[in-house]
């Protein structure tokens, strides 16, 4: 059996590591404000310890499992009376392989319907208010970051990286460069909670308590991304602290009427879905051909992915995987950072039972979980683009750097994830 001492080393020197690339790339290392990098790493170590080993939180964590398989059970429903087989229906012949019958666009997506239609009717209840005005409650007090910032972090675990920015939209022409670059690597830090639940549908096969381990990568991801963020472009603490609230543009008149603006709010994101991984996969694949006319490395064609994977490799045996399975685990981080983490959740949900431990699953649960790659950049600064448009140079400079520190906040919340998680 493994001492956990060397564990516990590796993972100090994982979180040193991370703080160090941040560091380097920092805009003025004189000015950061180091309580909100420690603040930030100690609440993600904090609700982490909180959210794995206190019975209640765990106990929360398991109801939330069972809702996410009741609601799949119930968009299957939906979407097989639509689609009929193809959307989940009985097949009107005899399937050689079950395998085959699963269609992205008609089994999957329309997830993202009702989960849209569900958190509108969560947010017309009051109910998602609460939850993400008591997590900025936590953030603003252990970080001292404002009071806008500590809200559009919060909502980040809920919502998607525009919808955030867009409920606190009155509070961002007044917010310093380093707190918008904050907001945006809090954005590329976690995954909104209309695909929470399809990732968890990919991975409840192999991981238990899939949503669950989701849920806890989101939410503690956030005062790292916070944390990273401060480091690399630093803000003056304090200079806002003024309550925020979050904001909509048009109430609905009553929970059905919550119901049909959810729905209509969910086709956007849907259709966003399908046409970013299209044109993603499509380029990187042109890129990928171009690519493969140089020679081989180590007897494989040379591709983006494969470019990627060589950097994240080391990265993979810091935050906890066994050397002899970090090949495998670095593919995935490239093919999430090139692609997205949908097609990096998916490869990983086909991998064969003894292609990684169940640790080394766990852990990539975590570092997966973010919108860290080159299409959501572009997706966050045009939306952040049209919300600000006298500040477009500076958001164009800020997308590429929260890749990387949305990277480094997922890294660090596997991190924690794996040295806490038996």
């Amino acid at each position: 059996m493994t001492s956990p001492l060397p564990e516990f080393l590796r993972a100090a020197l994982a979180i040193a590591f991370f703080i160090g690339v941040a560091f380097l790339a920092s805009d003025d290392r004189r000015a950061i404000p180091w309580r909100v990098v420690l603040g930030g790493l100690a609440l993600a170590v904090a609700v982490a310890l909180l959210l794995i080993y206190v019975p209640p939180a765990r106990h929360a964590l398991l109801l939330a499992n069972k809702a996410a398989h009741a609601i799949q059970t119930a968009t299957d429903a939906g979407s097989g009376f639509v689609f009929g087989y193809l959307g989940g229906g009985a097949p009107p012949f005899e399937e050689k392989n079950p395998a085959a019958s699963f269609i992205l666009a008609f089994k999957a997506l329309p997830m993202a319907l009702t989960i849209s239609a569900l958190a509108s009717l969560l947010f017309y209840w009051g109910l998602l208010q609460k939850a993400a005005g008591a997590f900025a409650w936590l953030l603003e007090r252990a970080m001292g970051v404002s009071g806008p910032l500590a809200l559009g972090a919060a909502v980040h675990v809920f919502v998607g990286m525009i919808e955030a920015p867009l409920l606190i939209r009155p509070y961002l022409r007044r917010m310093q460069s380093g707190e918008l670059f904050a907001l945006m690597s809090c954005g590329m830090a976690g995954v909104a909670g209309t695909v929470m639940v399809i990732y968890a549908s990919f991975l409840s096969p192999l991981i238990p308590d899939a949503l669950g381990h989701i849920l806890v990568a989101s939410i503690i991801a956030t005062p790292a991304a916070l944390a990273i963020a401060a480091i690399m472009s630093p803000w003056e603490p304090g200079a806002d602290c003024g309550e925020a609230h979050l904001l909509t543009e048009e109430k609905p008149a009553n929970a059905f009427d919550a119901i049909i603006k959810g729905v209509a709010d969910g086709v956007g994101p849907l259709v966003g879905v399908v046409s970013v991984l299209i044109v993603t996969i499509a380029l990187v694949t042109l890129v990928n051909m171009a690519l493969a006319n140089l020679p081989p490395v180590g007897g494989e064609p040379v591709s983006l992915q494969s470019l990627f994977a060589l950097l994240f490799r080391p990265v993979m045996w810091l935050i906890g995987a066994p050397w002899e399975e970090t090949r495998t685990a670095a593919s995935l981080m490239a093919t999430k950072t090139v692609v997205n983490e949908f097609v990096a959740y998916r490869n990983m949900s086909a991998l064969p039972p003894e292609a990684l431990s169940q640790k080394t699953r766990l852990i990539l649960t975590y570092a997966l979980c973010g919108f860290a790659n080159f299409g959501s950049m572009g997706i966050l600064v045009g939306g952040l683009n049209a919300m600000l448009p006298e500040r477009r140079g500076e958001i164009a400079r800020l997308g590429l750097r929260s890749i990387l520190s949305g990277t480094i906040a997922t890294c660090m919340s596997a991190t924690i994830a794996g040295l806490l998680l038996p």
